[in-house]
């Protein structure tokens, strides 16, 4: 899957992006990772991508113009690709949402907003726009790697065991809790792991686990 990121701080994602599973989903060849700086689209000589909003207002808004030169630039290099906005305006991004990005068969463009905004205009360009809590953060950029993680992880071949990823948390239903783990020892400052998930009968465990 070719995942283009347009942003202002490409070096954001050097850490999360060249570790773990989303560095081994790269190394496979299975997930790439390219960025598309917005600073190299913006107007004029001092390559200016944010202004002013009408109507007045605090703060700045990234111009239409240079994301749309940004994501015309990304759609030379993965036609197909679906564009993704994250906004406080989106819906809220869920477990299903990455399924089904995962298992599809187009890359993805995703824009990282950052100042105050975003020209609304944008959207026209933009396939999918999601919000991923009901907080504010400084950019789109954290959002972006929510999404990336999410997706990346769902590829196959990504995860060790072909059925890690389906017995895991909100995977079913979106709502769905995963269930509690223990590992060693069995008793840690007078708390012990259930014996039923000692008992080695199946049956209960699995039992245990829909109601724990």
């Amino acid at each position: 899957m070719k995942i283009q990121i347009i942003t202002l701080f490409p070096e954001m994602f050097t850490g999360v992006l060249g570790n773990s599973m989303l560095w081994k989903a790269s190394d496979r060849g299975l997930a790439e990772y390219s960025f598309i700086n917005l600073r190299d689209y913006g107007l004029g000589p001092r390559h200016q991508v944010d202004d002013t909003p009408y109507g007045g207002g605090d703060g700045m808004l990234l111009m239409v113009e240079p994301l749309v030169k940004a994501i015309e630039a990304a759609k030379q290099i993965d036609p197909s690709a679906c564009v993704l906005l994250p906004t406080p305006r989106g819906k809220v991004y869920k477990q299903s949402d990455a399924k089904r990005l995962a298992a599809g068969e187009q890359g993805l463009i995703i824009i990282c907003p950052r100042y105050e905004g975003y020209d609304e205009r944008i959207t026209k360009w933009v396939d999918e726009q999601f919000c991923v809590g009901s907080y504010v953060l400084t950019g789109g950029e954290l959002p972006a790697m929510i999404i990336i993680d999410s997706v990346v992880r769902l590829i196959p071949g990504v995860l060790g065991g072909a059925d890690s990823a389906e017995i895991e948390s909100f995977q079913a239903d979106d709502e769905s809790i995963e269930f509690p783990q223990y590992t060693r020892p069995v008793t840690f400052q007078d708390m012990s792991v259930p014996s039923v998930l000692l008992s080695g009968n199946h049956a209960e465990i699995i039992e245990w686990r829909k109601l724990a």
